[in-house]
């Protein structure tokens, strides 16, 4: 394929990308089905039903990318007539484009543009659940350190801090910090926090933003006070999360939030020097 006409099918497959008023990218089944090169209309449908199975054997919903809607057409004489239509995520576009008959140029084509689109969208989220994660882990250092802070003022001393966030861990995990730096497999020299999923981060922060909140309300001045209320805090969030079906010290570790941030700062570096790489990062730390 030249690469003039690849430029031209960039453009109309794009030119027909449309955005639901959330923001939602899709494309119209009908509009589609001339973009591939299908003249009629029922030879298009079978197609959909393919990607549609695909789609559900993939484990994804198919609602979410196929939704069933209406069309008007424009008849003779000032008529107007409604048609079945489909609109269709990135998703399902590359869905469709996978069970096409791969001999017609314009399905080679849709095949790698929307599996590079799909991959691209992949990315977009993992980045963005990468720099959650990341800015979780950042605030509840901030707010531990705001703990620290308050037991000093309020109690003179903050030595016990360390041991007073362990307390905390073992209420929130049902077993001490050791043992779950060991399920986890954490270096000794790092905080069990760094290998902790984001909703673990924020449950933490939440228990020690209470802890703060009424620390400071009932003017406690005895370093065990804020200790037990620490833990009875931890303890009221892992029932929280219990009753959910979420069971904190059954979670898996996460990657080292360090060598996330690392890799999403050199990914910013890489984009900020040549701006055609933004998007292409494949999540390696290299």
């Amino acid at each position: 394929m030249e690469q003039q006409q690849i430029q031209s099918l960039t453009i109309t497959f794009e030119g027909h990308a449309q955005q639901t008023e959330n923001g939602v990218e899709y494309w119209l089944a009908r509009d589609l089905q001339h973009l591939l090169g299908y003249g009629k209309w029922d030879n298009f449908v079978s197609v959909i039903s393919k990607a549609k199975t695909a789609c559900e054997v993939s484990g994804h919903g198919v609602s979410d990318h196929f939704a069933d809607v209406g069309k008007m057409i424009e008849l003779g004489k000032g008529g107007q007539r409604e048609i079945d239509d489909v609109m269709l995520t990135r998703y399902a576009c590359y869905l469709i484009a996978q069970n096409g008959d791969s001999r017609k140029q314009e399905i080679a084509f849709a095949q790698t543009y929307f599996a590079m689109q799909t991959r691209k969208a992949e990315l977009i989220e993992q980045r963005l659940l990468e720099t959650e994660r990341v800015q979780a882990r950042q605030k509840l250092s901030t707010t531990e350190k705001e703990l620290s802070n308050v037991i000093f003022e309020q109690a003179g001393g903050n030595q016990n801090f360390a041991l007073i966030r362990s307390k905390g861990d073992t209420a929130l995990f049902g077993r001490n910090t050791k043992a779950m730096k060991a399920q986890w497999q954490v270096p000794d020299n790092q905080p069990l926090a760094d290998f902790a999923p984001t909703i673990i981060l924020k449950a933490k922060d939440f228990a020690t933003e209470i802890t703060i909140h009424n620390a400071r309300a009932q003017q406690m001045t005895r370093e065990q006070q804020i200790s037990s209320e620490h833990v009875t805090n931890n303890q009221a969030v892992r029932d929280t999360l219990l009753s959910r079906g979420i069971r904190p010290e059954s979670l898996p570790p996460a990657e080292d939030v360090k060598k996330v941030e690392r890799r999403l700062v050199s990914a910013d570096k890489k984009s900020l020097k040549n701006p055609d790489t933004l998007g292409d990062q494949d999540g390696s730390d290299e």
